[in-house]
């Protein structure tokens, strides 16, 4: 009994290190749902600056490993996922100062230090998740997935839901909220500093990252996270722009999305053992292909929202099928090697929607459905790339 309670007490910190990744989708999601409400749909169309928008936030999560590296020696775990849980309900405050017809750069600085929030946040998360039972990595790293989608679709709901009652800087601040009550709830949290005894050390873990195999999981995955976020970031727009749809109606087609996602997921993980991969990838591919397409040339909300069904059930099996391939490839679990893989992944999860502003102002909205289609295409491509090494690996 008193090792069950004491496996218990190890495990929570763990536990509520997965509940965290809640958190952040919610922050990083928050972008694309806010766009509507500083009211980016309008003429002119200011498609530079919402690609300024989300490269602020990519750049942050980038610059975010390096401030990691400094505070993780000096306060622990636990100061590390407070203080990121702090800085993001700042930024979000600061946030709801300076909307619109403050000027965009002011918007840009505190979008900066929500993602530096999030980025110091996912790696003080990784680290948390070492004090658990890691037997089964892919298992966490499935679970992670699930609850940060959760967090993206209510960072959505949310705004959507608030969108005609209250203003856009009162959002702002219930969304400040969430982040305040994850700095308490870590605040409480025992968490270890280090990596526990009999895991892989650190350079074991940086030079399984810089495998061929490693790197074709990171790159499938940074183009994953850089289809689904332009998806979510630009559907909004895209949607009232092309189709007319009123703003809370787009928001609320962009929650559909993350559900079917969410949804997606959960059907996947059941399904992995019973199809076989190749099949559920090929399925994948043509339902997001077919999805693409009927948002490109539907003329109507019906037919959006049964793209976005499609796309959402389409991009779904992606995640927990490379998590799976992640786990059975590098069965240990080490802070540095997942959160490296996890962080370039977000890293073109936002890099991708900026790039689609700065291509939307050269030619038209429309584009917003091209980069994502060719990003499947690529992920197709990886897929086939990590399946052919391991033939010859023998891995």
């Amino acid at each position: 009994m008193d090792s069950q309670a004491a496996a218990s007490r190890q495990g929570a910190p763990a536990t509520r290190a997965l509940a965290g990744f809640f958190l952040s989708g919610f922050l990083l999601a928050l972008l694309g749902a806010i766009l509507p409400a500083w009211g980016y749909y309008r003429d002119p169309p200011e498609f530079i600056t919402v690609g300024n928008y989300f490269l602020c936030v990519g750049a942050a999560v980038i610059a975010s490993h390096g401030v990691a590296n400094k505070l993780l020696p000096r306060g622990g775990v636990s100061f590390l996922l407070v203080f990121a849980c702090s800085l993001a309900c700042l930024a979000l405050l600061y946030l709801a100062m300076v909307s619109p017809p403050a000027g965009a750069a002011w918007r840009m600085a505190g979008l900066a230090f929500a993602g530096l929030g999030a980025g110091l946040l996912n790696t003080g998360l990784f680290h948390a998740m070492s004090g658990g039972d890691q037997r089964n990595p892919a298992a966490s790293a499935a679970k992670a997935g699930m609850f940060y989608g959760l967090g993206c679709l209510a960072a959505t709901l949310l705004v959507a839901g608030t969108f005609y009652a209250y203003t856009v800087p009162a959002i702002l601040i219930l969304m400040a909220v969430v982040p305040g009550l994850f700095a308490v709830l870590y605040a409480n949290t025992g968490i270890p500093a280090a990596v526990p005894a009999g895991r892989p050390s650190l350079a074991q873990a940086l030079r399984d990252f810089r495998s061929p195999g490693a790197v074709l999981f990171a790159m499938l995955l940074f183009f994953q996270f850089g289809n689904e976020w332009s998806l979510a970031g630009w559907l909004p727009l895209f949607l009232v722009r092309r189709l007319g749809i009123s703003p809370a109606g787009a928001l609320w087609l962009v929650a559909l999305y993350w559900l079917t996602l969410m949804a997606g997921r959960v059907g996947a993980v059941y399904a992995l053992g019973r199809v076989r991969a190749g099949k559920l990838l090929g399925l994948s591919v043509l339902a997001a292909i077919f999805g693409l397409a009927l948002l490109f040339f539907t003329n109507n909300a019906f037919g959006a929202g049964t793209g976005v069904v499609f796309v959402g059930g389409g991009f779904a099996s992606i995640y927990p099928l490379v998590a799976d391939k992640i786990g059975r490839r590098f069965p240990y679990y080490h802070p540095a090697f997942f959160n490296g893989i996890f962080s370039f992944a977000l890293m073109g999860g936002m890099l991708a929607p900026a790039t689609l502003g700065y291509f939307a102002a050269a030619t038209d909205i429309g584009v917003v459905m091209a980069l994502p289609l060719a990003g499947t295409s690529m992920v197709l491509v990886l897929l086939l790339l990590i399946w052919l090494e391991a033939k010859v690996t023998g891995r």
